[in-house]
């Protein structure tokens, strides 16, 4: 994709099904439903109930599978991941889900997360002897359970949760169970349901990051994986095990604010609404006269509706993206200003000439793109242009599982709400406030969220990115 989109890098989504004779399928189709968590690659590992067969490449979900490709993956188990995009180690070694022989069986695993400590876990191992097949963190946990003294791949499972630190929610296959995991502090969601079985078959079990996938695939979501939970389904049934105790809940807030799907229950909450509340709360916060509220496609829509319905300022789709953009394009030769976002976004001047507008986003990252946006729409004819970010000033870098810049290329880190506006042109300039923010994602229960983002403030004792690089350990968001 064009490097003139200023956006956080997606996460990962997984997917697990037990007890459907197209498993495998039923994966795919989940992973269309969680693309937007990433473009990378994607794979899916299935058990025929003797052994554990992978397929998995570069690309997108529609790419990657078809009937034949599909085929090698048969069975009524099976797991599924698609991957985030980044700069660095983009290659198939990477891709997920990792499968390896050891002493417990055959196992595969799919993650969405980051384990802040598995550079140290992984030199230990390799001062022993070990050897990786991947620079993946996700790899750690199939050597922490080869490792483990534990005589039963449940508690061997168990003992190596139990040693992981970060975020991590995990899909598991064996030949004859799936296991699906969250850790203790649950950054990252992970949703279970069934499907209905009918005409004398059992109900299927289903995991996935994200509701969407569910709808998909015709499931019923029944709850969340809680924090600090296993759990195991096999022949003998369904169980649960919490591995860990009971820790602060640290759910990721930026789920709600860009990376989840709108039609997705995330946490537990509708995301549509958590975002609508966002607009809403942004509106009461920081409204301003203008005669039309202009959302930043796609991630601001759902926001704009709420800021518009409260302020009672129409929405007008100002904008138009173009979904169509590949990774790769020929630019002309005579450079064109701003051309990475004309790529993606085009102002409609019949609209804007002569209006002052509300412009809606999301975040502002690097500050880049919301510059270019900005004289996009000066340059179509808005007399005012008012900037209106439906989260707080993003200040510090996630190590949970979201791959954004270091601080120092965070704009809001080094300047001041005015010192960006005047950076990015706007007329006025206002984030959504961080207590906004949690009344927007908030239920009325006692929801605790990490907003380590907008505070710098961090759950655990993480390691630097930088010392995860120089260890050869990748996040395996």
């Amino acid at each position: 994709m064009s490097s003139g989109w200023d956006k956080f890098k997606d996460e990962c989504g997984v997917v697990g099904v037990y007890g459907h004779s197209e498993a495998a399928k039923l994966c795919y189709l989940g992973l269309h439903a969680l693309q937007h968590r990433g473009q990378e690659s994607a794979g899916i590992a299935a058990s025929d109930g003797s052994t554990v067969n992978v397929y998995r490449q570069m690309g997108l979900v529609a790419d990657i599978f078809n009937e034949d490709t599909l085929a090698r993956v048969p069975g009524s188990k099976a797991i599924g991941h698609t991957r985030y995009s980044t700069a660095g180690d983009s290659a198939l070694l990477n891709a997920q889900p990792i499968v390896v022989d050891c002493n417990k069986g055959r196992i595969a695993v799919a993650h969405n997360g980051n384990i802040v400590n598995a550079a140290d876990l992984r030199k230990n191992f390799e001062r022993s002897g070990s050897i990786f097949q991947t620079t993946s963190d996700t790899e750690v946990v199939l050597h922490l359970i080869a490792k483990s003294h534990e005589l039963t791949l449940v508690d061997a499972i168990t003992d190596a949760l139990r040693r992981l630190e970060g975020a991590y929610s995990l899909v598991l296959v064996t030949p004859t169970h799936v296991f699906a995991a969250r850790d203790p502090r649950g950054f990252r969601p992970l949703a279970m349901g069934h499907i209905p079985g009918g005409s004398g078959r059992g109900d299927s079990v289903v995991f996935a990051s994200e509701t969407c996938a569910f709808d998909l695939i015709g499931a019923v979501y029944d709850r969340d994986v809680k924090p600090g939970e296993m759990v195991v389904v096999g022949p003998e049934g369904v169980s649960s095990r919490f591995y860990a105790p009971a820790m602060p809940q640290s759910n990721c807030i930026f789920e709600h604010v860009y990376f989840s799907r709108p039609d997705s229950l995330v946490f537990g909450l509708s995301v549509q609404q958590s975002r609508e509340e966002m607009g809403r709360q942004l509106a009461r916060e920081s409204g301003v006269e203008a005669d039309m509220v202009v959302p930043v496609p796609d991630s601001g829509v759902t926001a704009s509706l709420g800021y518009a319905l409260e302020s009672g300022i129409p929405l007008q789709f100002g904008l138009i993206r173009n979904h169509y953009v590949g990774r790769t394009f020929i630019e002309p030769s005579q450079k064109v200003r701003d051309f990475g976002v004309k790529l993606k976004l085009n102002p409609v001047r019949q609209l804007l000439e002569g209006k002052r507008v509300i412009l809606l986003d999301d975040s502002i990252v690097r500050g880049t793109t919301s510059k270019k946006i900005v004289r996009m729409i000066r340059d179509a004819g808005a007399t005012e242009i008012h900037m209106r970010i439906s989260c707080p000033p993003t200040i510090a870098p996630c190590y949970y599982g979201v791959d954004t810049p270091e601080r120092r290329q965070l704009i809001a880190s080094t300047k001041s709400v005015e010192e960006i506006r005047e950076f990015i042109g706007a007329d006025s300039l206002a984030f959504l406030s961080l207590d906004g923010l949690r009344k927007a994602c908030s239920d009325g229960a006692e929801t605790r969220y990490c907003t380590s983002c907008y505070t710098g403030k961090y759950p655990t004792d993480f390691v630097e990115i930088h010392t995860i690089k120089q260890a050869e350990v990748v996040p395996s968001v």
